[in-house]
């Protein structure tokens, strides 16, 4: 018995060493990419491109699915041949991430150019990145988002803040340089906080008078300068809906393009059920109110298209699976029914 599970654990180690090994080797590649450019530019010949159209990525419907198009060089070349300059284009590319037999991805705004060439030559559409997040495979949203932040981030840069001169992109996109400076600057992420409020038996929703009609999803606002997690969750709870925190939990972290690029920290906070009266903050918030464990039930099953009623108003509903928010909820109801 003894030399079974000595071999089933060699196995497992040796299994887990490869997955790691896998997963090392690609890191350190992506960053040799980063820091070398004639590595980057030799990869950009053998790689795929993701392509977008004024920050819209393209998608292709396939029956009832969205699928994201991953376009060899040879493709991009092809359809770039259309168009005057096809090899300053290919320029303008940025690193995205690679496979794990190391081929580069690449994302390319084609925001210039004629989208309805493009669209008819690959059978697809540019679509909003909000509609795109939620209808693509889960596994393909976090690239779009990801892909679309470091785009805009180039997009917004291109001018030296200290000397108004142009900066320019190195080959993967990690950075720009103002050579008249030597300043280099690198895309970062504003941090935002992202809470569920609970009195215990019940939490606490909102919505802003920008949401799509019956949405309800946790409070969120970015961080201070000089402020922490947890003093950014209770300044953003007794700012917005006038509680006090007493006490609060970390969940998780997704990165989030929207507005621009953030990191969203999620998180539970309690408050005292005998201090629960919310005072909206109107200014931020259209609707502030508590739900119990079966409204945010029913909640969750209920889709936007279904959310209206006979007389127009609108049933709640939540954000869906890829937002943090409804792991936030489905938390809190795994909580409640424990």
């Amino acid at each position: 018995m003894a030399a079974v599970y000595q071999a089933v654990h060699r196995r497992t180690s040796s299994l887990i060493c490869r997955l790691h090994s896998t997963y090392v080797r690609k890191m350190r590649y992506l960053n040799q990419l980063k820091e070398d450019d004639s590595l980057c530019r030799q990869a950009q010949t053998s790689g795929t491109f993701y392509l977008f159209h004024n920050l819209s990525p393209f998608l292709q419907k396939v029956g009832k699915k969205y699928l994201v198009p991953q376009l060899s060089a040879a493709e991009m070349r092809r359809i770039l041949e259309k168009f005057q300059e096809a090899e300053q284009w290919m320029e303008k590319s940025v690193l995205v991430g690679c496979s794990d037999d190391h081929r580069p991805h690449f994302a390319l705004d084609l925001g210039a150019l004629d989208k309805s060439v493009i669209e008819s030559e690959l059978q697809g559409s540019f679509t909003d990145l909000r509609k795109a997040l939620f209808v693509v495979d889960r596994k393909d949203s976090p690239l779009l988002a990801s892909a679309q932040s470091l785009l805009r981030w180039h997009d917004s840069h291109q001018y030296c803040s200290k000397t108004g001169q142009p900066t320019q992109k190195n080959p993967a996109g990690s950075k720009r340089v103002c050579h008249a400076s030597g300043v280099t600057y690198y895309p970062q992420m504003s941090p935002v906080v992202i809470t569920l409020v609970s009195d215990g038996s019940r939490c606490l929703l909102a919505r802003q008078p920008s949401f799509p009609p019956g949405m309800f999803t946790a409070l969120s606002g970015f961080c201070d300068v000089g402020e922490n997690v947890e003093e950014a969750v209770r300044r953003e709870v007794a700012e917005e809906v006038g509680l006090e925190v007493e006490s609060l939990r970390y969940s998780a972290s997704q990165h989030w393009p929207f507005p621009s690029s953030c990191l969203m920290i999620a998180c539970h906070a309690l408050v005292g059920a005998q201090r629960a009266e919310i005072s909206m903050d109107t200014l931020e918030l259209e609707e502030a109110r508590w739900f119990g464990l079966e409204e945010i039930v029913e909640g969750l099953k209920r889709e936007p298209s279904s959310s209206k009623q006979s007389d127009g108003r609108f049933l709640p509903w939540f954000p869906p699976k890829q937002a943090i928010a409804h792991q936030l909820i489905h938390e809190w109801v795994q909580q409640q029914t424990a």
